[in-house]
């Protein structure tokens, strides 16, 4: 993957920048005064990372995997340590399917009717191959969904959810977090 030089990153214009950053020369953005990235941060060729109203935050220790896209007005919040895997999609806005209105952006607003919702994607939280998440969700710490998911609603923290709609399988180990820990330990030393 070939990825973007410091100088390359600093001159797109994001609203913040960390250090560790390693963005894909095939990766797109758009809306990106509002993107803000923290450090130690990896997103793969063809993602793509489009910023509404609401803005995208992406913490630190993350990875964005392949073809993976997070769009939509509503705010999206990636907390740390979490992890994207290939082909996820997380909007925080999403069309009337109903046909009682029209759809696409392409159609005059008043003609629509686009629900707007932040998305939260907790600490140590990995989404699976394939999933989508839909606007409102809050998938709580240290949460892990399985491939091919589609989450609806909000997820418990320290939990497995599975399924289209997703729904709680079992509970989640926090050994995470103890190992957390031992990482702040060595970068302090």
């Amino acid at each position: 993957m070939a990825i973007l030089t410091r100088e390359e990153i600093e001159k797109m214009g994001f609203a913040s920048i960390g250090e560790n950053i390693h963005i894909s020369t095939k990766a797109s953005f758009y809306g990106i005064s509002k993107i803000h990235i923290g450090n130690n941060v990896r997103i793969d060729d063809y993602c793509v990372i489009s910023a509404g109203e609401g803005g995208v935050y992406i913490g630190n220790y993350i990875h964005i995997a392949v073809y993976s896209s997070l769009i939509g007005a509503g705010k999206i919040t990636v907390m740390d340590f979490s992890n994207i895997s290939s082909r996820v999609s997380i909007y925080s806005s999403n069309d009337d399917y109903s046909g009682e209105c029209m759809t696409n952006p392409m159609v005059p607003t008043e003609l629509t009717n686009v629900y707007h919702a932040s998305v939260t994607i907790n600490k140590h939280v990995i989404i699976g191959s394939g999933c989508v998440i839909l606007p409102g969700v809050v998938i709580g710490e240290g949460t892990a969904i399985g491939a091919l998911s589609l989450v609806k609603s909000d997820c418990e923290p320290f939990s497995i959810y599975v399924g289209n709609p997703a729904y709680k399988a079992k509970k989640r180990s926090m050994g995470m977090i103890e190992l957390e820990k031992k990482m702040d330990i060595k970068s302090d030393q």
